[in-house]
């Protein structure tokens, strides 16, 4: 054979398929031309076909095939490159093609698939027949395929009719064992329903027996009831009194006890000051001492006078919280806005309770501050300085009505101090048995 540049009779490139190319042949042609690819350099593949120049065969078929198809119809000299090739790994099979004498034992694909490539004289002819040849074998396989198919299907049909005539022997004798226990029950059932009949009968009256002595029991236990809340009742009663009753006591003897003993206490170390402050001698009273006059060391009513101290003198203060279980009460806001009434409530605070921690551990008295909670938006989160209680009225109540309740609440006797400017809270607590004190007075003692 021989091949030019332009094609002629000579070779098959005039010769053309009449219908598409097999899918089988086209199958066997994209794996040539991916097997061969790889054996060209870049310039001599077409442009459409160089990005797929690194590929795996494999790969090259599953995503070039149809670019791969389309440059071997149409690039005459790619598709002699490719030809060229597959000579080289086929020399007898392309030989034989060449010779116009296919191998009769060579598959019919393979055949079409080389001719397609090579192009020898015929090769549409043996293209032709190889996809009749490839319709055939799968119309043959499709056939076979089906036969088995039927066959398969006539085997588990015969078994099916097997397998239904047995059921339908066992369901016939399972029916005539069903009829037979049905008229045994039915025979139960008819004597059974003559027992239900007499059973109802005893059940009436039975029923009937019961629901009288349930209305008589429920009367019974109307009353019982009735006669049971009424005695919880008084029981609850007489409980809640007797709890009351101890709880009064509870409270009123643990309060009295340590109204006493806070008094006792009081009287004992006002005791013990009036002795170090009138220097008595540790010896019993002797008949001279009774004698009117005066002692050398002694304070005369004038000296006595002469140690007065004016109402806004602070170191009043002083003395006064060194009187024997002293309590001082601290009208807090009183205090505060007399002052430094230009800064904020929580600073006023704040300042004051430091002054007054600093008072309490100077001179060891009880000390309360008392604000008034009716001005606080919300509760306010305030630890406590050592040494003094810090108390906030309750709703509805005023800080002058709590101090005056714990004026009220110290035994008669001890010394109470109220440091306020307020003249109502003064009076009041005055006429208590406390001492006032002017809020400037204070001031000036904790500055």
């Amino acid at each position: 054979m021989v091949e030019t540049e332009g094609g002629g009779p000579e070779d098959g490139t005039a010769e053309v398929l009449d219908r598409p190319l097999p899918d089988g042949v086209r199958r066997r042609v994209v794996g040539i031309v991916s097997d061969a690819f790889g054996a060209l350099t870049m310039a001599e593949l077409p442009a459409p076909l160089r990005q797929y120049a690194r590929f795996t065969p494999s790969r090259r078929a599953k995503f070039a095939g149809n670019a791969m198809a389309a440059a071997l119809e149409t690039e005459r000299l790619f598709r002699q490159r490719i030809a060229e090739r597959y000579k080289e790994t086929q020399p007898e099979l392309c030989g034989a093609l060449e010779a116009g004498s296919p191998p009769p034992a060579a598959d019919p694909l393979d055949v079409a698939a080389a001719a397609y490539v090579l192009r020898p004289p015929g090769w549409a002819k043996l293209v032709a027949a190889a996809g009749e040849e490839a319709q055939r074998a799968d119309a043959e396989r499709v056939d076979e395929e089906s036969r088995a198919e039927l066959e398969k299907l006539r085997e588990e049909l015969e078994r099916a009719r097997e397998h239904a005539r047995a059921e339908t022997a066992r369901l016939r004798a399972e029916l005539d064992t069903a009829r037979k226990e049905a008229d045994a029950l039915h025979r139960k059932l008819r004597s059974a329903l003559s027992d239900v009949k007499r059973g109802e009968a005893a059940l009436r009256k039975e029923r009937a027996e019961t629901e009288s002595a349930r209305a008589e029991g429920q009367a019974a236990v109307s009353a019982a009831e009735s006669e049971s809340r009424r005695l919880k009742t008084r029981l609850g009663e007489s409980e809640a009194a007797l709890e009351a009753t101890r709880r009064a006591v509870r409270e009123g003897r643990s309060v009295e006890d340590m109204r006493v003993r806070l008094l006792l206490d009081t009287v004992l170390e006002a005791a013990q000051g009036l002795r170090r402050e009138l220097a008595l001698p540790p010896v019993s009273v002797r008949p001279a001492e009774t004698v009117d006059a005066v002692e050398p060391g002694r304070m005369t009513p004038k000296d006595i006078a002469a140690r007065a101290l004016s109402e806004h003198d602070p170191a009043i203060v002083d003395q006064l919280l060194a009187l024997p279980q002293a309590h001082l009460v601290v009208d807090g806001y009183n205090v505060t806005k007399t002052g430094y009434p230009q800064m904020p409530l929580e600073k006023q605070r704040l300042r004051l309770l430091g002054q007054l921690s600093a008072l309490a551990a100077q001179t060891g008295a009880e000390v309360t501050c008392v604000f008034d909670g009716a001005e606080l938006a919300a509760p306010v989160l305030l630890a406590p300085p050592r040494g003094v209680r810090v108390l906030f009225s309750k709703p509805g109540v005023t800080a002058d009505e709590l101090i005056r309740q714990l004026v009220r609440a110290e035994p008669p006797g001890r010394p109470v101090i109220v440091a306020s400017t307020d003249r109502e809270v003064a009076d009041g607590v005055a006429r208590a048995g406390a001492r006032p004190v002017a809020s400037a007075v204070l001031l000036k003692r904790l500055s």
